[in-house]
């Protein structure tokens, strides 16, 4: 057996071996590891490197370059996994890697989101958005350049995480970028300094109405609790209510969810409980609550909503502290434990379900369903009467499995042919750039006819097809679109995020549901009241010696 295969099948036994160990563990903690077991163990790896060294001898093409990792990585354990559950999942050094830096939220490097993108007829490099106050922002680095070389070495032929490897770095290093940007006549170079790059789980937060705070949470990661507590302080004591964004937050980490609810329930109150067969059942509970802090608060989400954002809504729904609108959540209550491999790679096993304080598991069927349609397919509807039935705080109907169902439905809007057209053509990113490349805009700046011609004339500049009678039915979102992007390359990230909040039509239909949140949460103090009178009157049970 040549010595890449070997090594191959060395590092699929020591995978298999940690999870092999690690079951005998898990059996010893409940109940006696049995000879038997350990025996069918065995086999079943001997099995799979007797079928692996007849593959690597005797395959039509030889097993060289990666393909051996690949079909280990790629393969084989994936493959395992996959039997298990959908969420089960391995991951491979450079997986693993970017999941721990997701996690912690920072990255050390100059701060720019790119992709690809055609320009001109090649596939180019091209920054989307730097970051607000990082080295590339700074620097004057604006959405639409196109990265040619960095630190003398052409972008050619490579793709955006090629060149985001390359802009990574130590901290306090230089890096030398190349751009060209419409309107300029030579290109541009910068000489940025690496510097740790935040990546905060909030993307905004702002007072959408008077009194009305706004949050959106993109995921759940090491910091997200603190800036929760950091948002609504920003927001001051006189808060009339919030709009809590889960939409696309597909979750992250338990112990963020947790320290997110504990800012608005009340001390005590239990937040979630997950149970498997590994360990005892662990229930959290919000350790410092709200300091009786109290204003209604509204929680949007949608199919993308999953996992740790599903704990939070679920929480909040249970103990009747908020009103939850949107679409139905995707539907996850499995909990993955991270194992550290060798080789720097990593399991995230399954290792229990979730509950939330009513006693609800949320998790979606996946019985004979394939991975795309548990993934991406949400417009099967489910029947309430199949599903399992459990009561808010107040005494309200909640439902469980399939994720969690929203007090008042509030559907995405659906994509038109034309908007599907403008967005394939980045219509709105490329306008914005040309639209700024020798004029500047002030706050005040305000989508009229004659932007609205310079755009459509842009739109036949760039062989994009459309028709008045298409545009005219979607014209607010047209004038957003617009707006957001030249906000975005003019004042930052921040300004366009700002613009689309204002427009989102889910968002002002949640702001609706405002007074419908205020009498919940009028209803469940009412409820916590009677109960707390009721545990007063309650006459002692006699003493008996």
């Amino acid at each position: 057996m040549p010595s890449r295969t070997r090594r191959t099948v060395f590092s699929l036994v020591v995978f298999f071996s940690a999870c092999g160990i690690a079951g005998m563990i898990v059996s010893q903690k409940v109940g006696a590891q049995s000879s038997s077991d350990e025996s069918q163990f065995r086999d079943s790896l001997k099995s799979f490197t007797s079928v692996y060294d007849v593959v690597s001898q005797n395959y039509a093409e030889p097993l060289d370059g990666d393909k051996p990792d690949k079909a280990i990585y790629d393969g084989a354990i994936p493959g395992m996994l996959r039997v298990l559950d959908p969420h089960s999942n391995f991951y491979d050094p450079k997986a693993y890697a970017k999941m721990r830096e997701d996690q912690h939220g920072k990255y050390y490097g100059v701060g720019m989101t790119i992709q690809p993108q055609s320009v001109g007829g090649v596939q180019r490099i091209v920054v989307l958005y730097p970051y607000e106050g990082t080295p590339s922002y700074k620097a004057g680095v604006r959405p639409g350049d196109v990265i040619i070389s960095v630190d003398g070495k052409t972008t050619d032929n490579l793709n955006s995480e090629e060149v985001a490897n390359m802009l990574k770095g130590p901290k306090g290093t230089h890096v030398h970028l190349t751009v060209s940007r419409e309107g300029a006549a030579a290109a541009l170079a910068f000489d940025l300094v690496r510097d740790e790059i935040p990546h905060p789980s909030i993307d905004l937060k702002e007072e959408i109405r008077p009194g009305i705070g706004y949050i959106h949470i993109t995921q759940f990661q090491e910091a997200t609790g603190r800036e929760v507590a950091d948002a609504l302080d920003s927001f001051g004591p006189d808060m009339k209510g919030l709009i809590l964004d889960l939409r696309g937050n597909p979750g992250g980490l338990l112990t963020e969810a947790v320290s997110t609810c504990d800012k608005f329930l009340k001390k005590g109150q239990v937040i979630v409980s997950q149970r498997g067969r590994a360990f005892p059942e662990q229930t959290y509970h919000a350790m410092h609550g709200n300091s009786g802090k109290t204003y209604p608060i509204v929680v949007l989400v949608n199919h993308g909503t999953a996992s740790a954002a599903e704990i939070v809504s679920g929480a909040l729904q249970d103990h009747d502290r908020a009103i939850v609108v949107g679409e139905t959540t995707f539907g996850k209550g499995l909990v993955q434990t991270v194992y550290q491999l060798s080789d720097n790679t990593g399991l995230a096993l399954t290792t229990y379900h979730y509950y939330t304080p009513s006693g609800r598991l949320i998790q979606r069927n996946y019985s004979g369903v394939s991975l795309y349609d548990y993934y991406y397919n949400h417009d099967q509807p489910q029947e309430n009467k199949d599903r399992e039935v459990k009561l808010t705080d107040s005494g309200r109907t909640v439902y469980g499995g399939g994720g969690i169902t929203p007090d008042y439905k509030i559907d995405t809007p659906k994509s038109t042919h034309i908007q599907e057209e403008l967005l394939a053509h980045y219509a709105f990113f490329d306008f914005a750039k040309h639209y700024l490349a020798n004029r500047t805009v002030t706050k005040d700046f305000q989508v009229d006819d004659n932007v609205l011609n310079e755009f459509k004339q842009f739109l036949g500049s760039q062989e994009v097809t459309y028709t008045d009678q298409e545009l005219n039915p979607v014209m607010d979102w047209v004038k957003a679109n617009i707006k957001a992007e030249i906000f975005t390359t003019q004042f930052g990230q921040v300004e366009g995020l700002k613009v689309r909040a204002a427009w989102d039509p889910m968002v002002n239909q949640a702001l609706t549901f405002m007074p419908q949140a205020n009498t919940l949460e009028q209803t469940a103090e009412k409820a916590d009241q009677q109960k707390t009178t009721t545990a007063k009157n309650v006459p002692a049970s006699p003493a008996t010696e």
